[in-house]
């Protein structure tokens, strides 16, 4: 998601032999540690930050940089330890902070990334980054002013980095502000025009205009930027569901699952596509699954609700059409809101 901070301390000279000698060797075996990652020895890395951290159980760059390597692992937990390792052992390390959002936004615990910005923020209020990740957490809880405020103060101090805009634009689709969105995003194409995500972000503007074809020419430049990219493939295979071409939207689906099976939003089209198929039971055991592994997929509550539905399981796809209007989705009919009225 965004570069993680990697420190690379400086060897000190201590007074005392005995201090030096062991500042030296945490120092060396750090520095070595930093070496190996970069060369994408991670096995050799981890036995260095392990050995320096033997000689200092508090060495905070050391907890940092395991952290880091644990992070490119995909091991989050493993990684949250590390990072809450570096910050009790020193308390204003504003490196494991960034490092620790990042961390917790990959572990969905958006709130929590909140209260690291604030931290950061507190210490040095004019980083960009900061407020992107806010951005970022903010978009995901759908508190989409915060969102946007954030995003501002991010573009305010760098307009240059297209991903701010991208990311503006695309909570600006969600509020269905299309005009300002599509402005955001052809910003951020002529700050970078090779990046697929801007032409994804354009096909979802063109999704919720009902624009398919226009939607599908959007996506297919997004692929040709990033071929296989598992996001891409599953929205273009929704945008054939949207297209009534069921059999390519479950090919595209089925690639992408394939290639990430730990994307909520796989399941949750795959959901959408057993529902407009028929079998309503198995589209309610994967829009489950889907908001099981991530409950701010957008819409979820209301397509979950309509499988139910369909199943005859009325109060519960009830209170899921409760959820939905509570998250915002917006999507409710008026028969859907009087069927629910008696429960």
């Amino acid at each position: 998601m965004r570069t993680l901070k990697l420190i690379s301390a400086v060897l000190m000279m201590c007074l005392f032999a005995g201090c030096e000698n062991r500042e030296m060797r945490v120092q060396k075996l750090l520095l070595k540690g930093n070496k190996a990652l970069e060369d994408h020895n991670e096995e050799q890395a981890a036995y260095y930050f392990q050995e320096a951290l033997k000689l200092d159980r508090c060495f905070a760059d050391a907890h940092n940089n395991l952290g880091t390597l644990l992070y490119q692992q995909q091991k989050w937990e493993q990684a949250l330890t590390a990072y809450n390792s570096a910050l009790s052992c020193k308390p204003t390390f504003l490196p494991a902070y960034f490092n620790r959002a990042n961390t917790y936004y990959e572990l969905k615990q958006y709130y929590n990334v909140l209260s690291d910005v604030d931290k950061i923020l507190s210490m040095h209020r004019d980083t960009a980054t900061a407020y992107f990740i806010r951005g970022l957490a903010a978009a995901k809880l759908h508190n989409y002013p915060l969102a946007i405020t954030s995003f501002d103060q991010a573009i305010a101090l760098d307009s240059t980095n297209a991903e701010f805009f991208i990311n503006r634009g695309t909570v600006r689709i969600y509020t269905k502000d299309w005009d300002q969105a599509t402005s955001d995003l052809q910003l951020a194409l002529k700050k970078n025009p090779a990046d697929g995500n801007i032409y994804n972000a354009m096909s979802q503007v063109a999704i919720h205009r009902q624009q398919y074809k226009e939607a599908l020419a959007l996506i297919n430049r997004a692929l040709e930027k990033s071929p296989q990219q598992p996001y891409f493939l599953n929205n273009r295979g929704y945008i054939y569901m949207m297209s009534g071409e069921l059999e390519l939207a479950k090919s595209d689906i089925n690639a992408s699952l394939s290639a990430d099976p730990n994307n909520g939003w796989v399941y949750r089209n795959k959901g959408i596509y057993y529902y407009l198929t028929g079998t309503y039971d198995r589209a309610a055991e994967l829009l489950n699954q889907a908001l099981t592994m991530d409950p701010y997929i957008d819409q979820i509550h209301f397509h979950l609700g309509m499988a139910l539905l369909k199943s005859g399981k009325k109060a519960e796809a009830c209170k899921q059409f409760r959820m939905s209007e509570e998250a915002g989705d917006q999507m409710l009919t008026a028969d859907l809101i009087k069927g629910c009225q008696s429960l």
